[in-house]
């Protein structure tokens, strides 16, 4: 018997909600839109570009030393010609765009980095002493099922093949957002009941010591 999903029909603030949400915890603003394909014939673009990208590395075996040199030769060979001909032309003359230059910018990306990678650290320390050992054990785990995947394929495979889960997975959930969560509920049900049986017929059986109390 297939389970009875609720409709979005008549509920569309709720959905809303919902979409408006997903749009925030993507951090909002132009990337969120790509990576929801707003602009679809712009997330087509990126994915192409990425693909090329990874194809280039991966298949051609391009190296990125004379990729980046020959990529700087083609842009001043055509802004060369391209600043000559404006006057003949009465055309502007080429412009480097300003957020490519922009301080502002660079430093932005840099705090970005910065706060995720310290938030990152922290929450494995935090992991590491062992406060909380089901999540100690799905992190070694999902750790040791990394380092099997990286063994496997190259570095420049598995950035690509995540920035393909990340620029489809948001739209996708958002699309079909109703049954996954309820997938999710089912999983996260089954996953309980499974570390319940770990818990109690193993975790259980470890020998540790007495807990001592602090004398005030």
């Amino acid at each position: 018997m297939h389970p009875n999903f609720p409709s979005d029909h008549g509920n569309g603030r709720v959905g809303g909600h919902r979409h408006k949400s997903i749009h925030r915890l993507l951090g909002g603003g132009r990337a969120a839109d790509i990576l929801l394909w707003k602009d679809r014939n712009l997330s087509a673009g990126v994915l192409v570009g990425a693909t090329l990208i990874w194809f280039l590395f991966e298949v051609v075996e391009y190296n990125i030393i004379p990729l980046i040199c020959q990529i700087a030769a083609l842009a001043m060979l055509v802004i060369f010609i391209w600043s000559n001909a404006a006057p003949l032309l009465n055309i502007a003359p080429p412009r480097i765009p300003e957020v490519i230059i922009s301080e502002h910018a660079f430093r932005q990306v840099a705090q970005i980095i910065h706060y995720k990678l310290a938030h990152t650290v922290y929450a494995l320390y935090d992991i590491a002493c062992g406060k909380d050992l089901k999540k100690f054990l799905l992190v070694v785990v999902s750790l040791l099922i990394l380092s099997e995947i990286g063994s496997s394929y190259s570095f420049t495979s598995l950035l690509y093949l995540g920035f393909l889960c990340a620029h489809t997975l948001p739209a996708l959930y958002q699309r079909y957002e109703i049954e996954v969560d309820h997938l999710a509920a089912r999983g996260s049900e089954d996953i309980k009941r499974f570390y319940k049986r770990i818990d109690s017929n193993f975790l259980n059986k470890i020998p540790r010591g007495p807990v001592k109390t602090k004398v005030k």
